[in-house]
């Protein structure tokens, strides 16, 4: 079902966010206090427009109580990140997702009404670190604070076992949901499928089992 969603901070958080929810077909509002920016999106989403998130009046008039989810994704201005929040909030605005700048920024968000918070450089940075820590692994995706989605290339310790013989579940705790072969994909796979040298594993797990995984067996 199509959404509405509005998208205040047209930054390179907040304008990858519009531009992908443009492409996956859904009704955007695009909204800064720069009018480059606006601009710019002007083209990309369904409507984009100049003004202060800041001012209730304004926010009001363009009707933002009425949009599906509305994304705070306000730069350096952490005053105005919040004010933004508060008024949203007060407005009745359904869902808020509001980008924090540090875990004090966070507090303060969740605790004036933010439904979700994200901390795009922080989450970035960890995600970089994981991938770069070994060339085994290509991908690492957090599903929760405590748990991932891992992608990482069988070595000669996995390659030409069985997902039985080697046991990770038991092990380690963790699933294999699906291995990437060259162009197919195996999802779901039997107990007696042979994993291949070469082979990209997709696996899901708690963070401190991936952890003891990585350690004894890809590194």
């Amino acid at each position: 079902m199509k959404k509405d969603f509005a998208v205040i901070g047209l930054g390179r958080f907040g304008g990858s966010i519009c531009r992908r929810l443009s492409e996956l077909g859904m009704e955007v509002l695009a909204m800064d206090n720069d009018e480059e920016r606006v601009n710019e999106y002007a083209s990309i989403a369904s409507h984009a427009i100049l003004g202060d998130s800041t001012d209730e009046a304004v926010l009001k008039g363009i009707g933002i109580r009425n949009f599906d989810h509305v994304i705070v994704a306000i730069g350096d201005n952490i005053q105005a990140s919040i004010l933004t929040t508060l008024i949203l909030k007060e407005l009745g605005v359904k869902h808020v997702t509001a980008k924090a700048l540090n875990d004090y920024h966070e507090k303060v968000l969740l605790k004036i009404g933010a439904d979700m918070v994200a901390h795009p450089e922080r989450d970035m940075g960890i995600r970089i670190a994981n991938n770069i820590s070994t060339s085994n692994v290509l991908d690492y995706l957090d599903v929760s604070d405590e748990h991932s989605i891992v992608e990482i290339v069988a070595n000669e310790k996995l390659g030409g076992h069985t997902i039985i013989d080697l046991n990770i579940r038991a092990r380690y705790g963790l699933n294999i949901v699906a291995i990437k072969r060259g162009e197919d994909i195996i999802v779901s796979p039997m107990a007696s499928e042979k994993i291949w040298l070469g082979d990209i594993l997709i696996i899901i797990g708690a963070d401190s089992d991936i952890e003891r995984f990585r350690k004894k067996v890809i590194e």
